[in-house]
C-alpha cells in the first residue's frame, strides 16, 4: 500500500453511505453465538430502554453537544431497568457472578441518535469509592457482529459482547477518540510521532485485510501505553456498524478519510516506503498467526457470513470488481456475497504470510 504517501485524494470522493440498513440476526448466525458463548439470556432489552419519558441533551465538559441524551423513565420502569442493567454488567464482567452487584448502581443512561446504531450508554457506579464504568446496549445487527467477532478474531484485541434476540450489549472499549487525540494530543511534545504513525499504518492494514469500513477518526481510539523511556500506541476500531457493506473499496483504508489526513502526513513525513511496507507485512505476519491459531472458528463464521445477506447487490457487484481489478485477479469476480469477498480477500492479502508460518513450523517439527 505505498498509496499511503503517494495517493491522497484531497476531492474526498469515499464517503460512507449515511444510513446503513439493519440486517437482521439468521438462525445459522444465532446457533454460531450460542456454541461460543456469546448469546446469553439478559435481564433487559434494547426495547426496554426505550420507554424514555423525556430526555436532556448532554454537553461536554466545555458546553459543546455530544450528539448523546441524558435519558429519564418513569418510576414504575426505573427500578426494573435498573436492576436489569446492574444484573447485566455483572453478566458481561464476570460471568453472571451477582457478589458484587450490591454496591453497583447505574448512574446515568444516555442515548445517541445520531448514526446507525443510536445505542444506549450505561454508567455503572461503584458507591463505595464513585469509580465508574460504561458499556453499550444496541440493536443486534448482523454485520456489526460479524465486524466484532473478526476484530477478536483477527485483531490484536479481544472483545467482548453478548446478544439476547434483537440485543447487542458491548464492553466500553478504552481510549482516546481520534479527533480528540489529533485536535489536543498529537502536538504534545511527549507524543511519539513516529511510533504512532507506525501504528496507523498497521491500523490501515487491518482494516483493508478484513475489510472493515468507515474508519474516520471518531470511529476508532488511541490507546497509550508507557513503555521503556517512551509510549506505544494502539488504534483501536470502536464502530462495526460498517463490516462488509460498503462498495468503494478505498471505504475500507482509513488513509482515504479527510478526517484521518493528518494522520497520514505524518507516515509521509516520518516513514519512507521501505518502512511503510515493512510494517504492513508485519501486520499481515500477526494477522496470518492469528488465522492460523483459531483456523476452526474463523472458517465456521466465514462459511456462515458467506451464506448471508449484509450489504445490497450493487455495493456487492462495485466491491468485488474493484478488488478484482485492484489485485489483477478474477477470483474475486465469483463471489455472490460480501462474507464470500472478506474470505477471499483474507487468502489474497495473507495466503504468502500463511505459508511462511506453515514451512516454518515444518521446520521446527522436523
Amino acid at each position: 500500500m505505498n498509496s499511503m504517501i503517494d495517493n491522497i485524494d484531497t476531492n474526498e470522493p469515499n464517503k460512507p453511505s449515511r444510513k446503513k440498513p439493519m440486517f437482521p440476526v439468521h438462525d445459522r448466525l444465532r446457533g454460531y453465538l450460542k456454541n461460543h458463548g456469546r448469546e446469553v439470556k439478559l435481564p433487559v432489552s434494547y426495547n426496554d430502554l426505550l420507554r424514555i419519558t423525556y430526555s436532556l441533551p448532554l454537553k461536554d465538559k466545555k458546553g459543546n453537544d455530544t450528539y448523546w441524551e441524558t435519558v429519564v423513565y418513569d418510576m414504575r420502569d426505573w427500578e426494573y431497568i435498573r436492576n436489569g442493567l446492574v444484573q447485566m454488567y455483572a453478566i458481561l464482567k464476570t460471568e453472571g457472578d451477582l457478589t458484587f452487584t450490591s454496591h453497583l448502581d447505574v448512574a446515568r443512561i444516555d442515548y445517541c441518535s445520531f448514526g446507525n446504531s443510536n445505542p444506549f450508554r450505561i454508567r455503572i457506579v461503584n458507591k463505595y469509592n464513585d469509580n465508574y464504568d460504561h458499556y453499550y446496549i444496541k440493536i443486534a445487527d448482523a454485520s456489526r457482529i460479524y465486524g466484532l467477532e473478526l476484530e477478536h478474531t483477527l485483531s490484536p484485541n479481544r472483545i467482548t459482547y453478548l446478544t439476547n434476540q434483537n440485543t447487542l450489549v458491548e464492553e466500553h472499549i478504552p481510549g482516546i477518540p481520534g479527533d480528540v487525540f489529533i485536535a489536543q494530543h498529537l502536538n504534545d511534545p511527549h507524543t511519539n510521532k513516529i511510533r504512532l504513525a507506525k501504528e496507523f499504518v498497521k491500523f490501515n492494514e487491518r482494516c483493508f485485510v478484513r475489510l472493515l469500513g468507515d474508519m474516520r477518526s471518531y470511529n476508532f481510539v488511541v490507546d497509550i501505553t508507557p513503555d521503556i523511556e517512551d509510549y506505544q500506541y494502539r488504534i483501536r476500531a470502536i464502530d462495526f456498524d460498517q463490516q462488509s457493506y460498503e462498495g468503494r473499496k478505498n471505504l475500507y483504508m482509513p488513509q482515504f478519510f479527510k478526517e484521518n489526513y493528518t494522520l497520514v502526513d505524518l507516515c509521509a513525513k516520518f516513514l519512507n516506503k521501505e518502512s511503510i511496507h515493512q510494517y504492513q507485512t508485519e501486520e499481515r505476519t500477526m494477522m496470518a498467526f492469528r488465522v492460523a491459531s483459531s483456523r476452526f472458528r474463523l472458517m465456521e463464521l466465514l462459511n456462515i457470513m458467506s451464506k448471508d445477506h449484509i450489504s445490497v447487490s450493487e455495493k456487492l457487484h462495485q466491491l468485488r470488481t474493484e478488488l478484482g481489478d485492484y489485485f489483477n485477479n478474477p477470483q474475486f469476480y465469483k463471489c455472490s456475497s460480501m462474507g464470500q469477498l472478506v474470505k477471499r480477500q483474507l487468502k489474497q492479502t495473507l495466503q504468502k504470510n500463511l505459508k511462511l508460518i506453515q514451512k516454518n513450523l515444518g521446520k521446527i517439527e522436523d
